[in-house]
């Protein structure tokens, strides 16, 4: 799915394209940054993996995005959004040399906006029970816990406790 782009105060989220794979692998892949995902360790990653990441930008139902500086165009972070029957499901990442400068809650924020510009009814994120920065963000933003789930990192990894988070519009 193709937007033309999103923009915060410090960033443009734009539309992922196949160069942007191996910044999201270095991402979603990485042991610490990825420790609350479910995509597979850094180890597994495989060719098959590493073309089918290239063709995020193409996915037809997910809107995945890269976080991009707006002044110098330097990489941030990633994002997603899919939007069905008026509900957004949304999610961040932010490249470690970045954490703590509040832009996975600058991502949260435009993705919200542009949901809520396009009708949205309700925001949802899946979280990790043990990520305390981004449950901080999704309750800043007012999102409450209607779920928790068990989820299973790919690969055989371990099981940990999600929230999925809804927030009404």
């Amino acid at each position: 799915m193709k937007i033309e782009h999103i923009e915060t105060p410090r960033l443009y989220l734009r539309g992922f394209a196949p160069a942007d794979a191996s910044f999201a692998i270095s991402i979603w892949n990485d042991p610490e940054m990825g420790e609350y995902l479910l995509d597979e360790t850094m180890e597994a990653v495989s060719d098959e993996y590493f073309r089918q990441i290239q063709a995020l930008g193409e996915d037809p139902e997910c809107c995945y995005l890269i976080a991009e500086d707006k002044f110098t165009g330097e990489r941030i972070g990633t994002c997603s959004f899919i939007p069905a029957d008026g509900v957004y499901d949304i999610a961040y990442c932010v490249h470690k040399r970045f954490w703590r400068q509040g832009y996975a809650t600058e991502m949260a924020g435009g993705m919200i906006g542009y949901a809520r510009s396009r009708g949205a009814k309700k925001i949802t994120a899946v979280i990790s029970s043990e990520n305390p920065g981004s449950n901080a963000i999704a309750q800043k933003f007012g999102f409450r816990i209607a779920e928790t789930l068990i989820q299973k990192k790919r690969g055989g990894g371990r099981e940990f406790v999600d929230y999925r988070y809804e927030l009404d519009l």
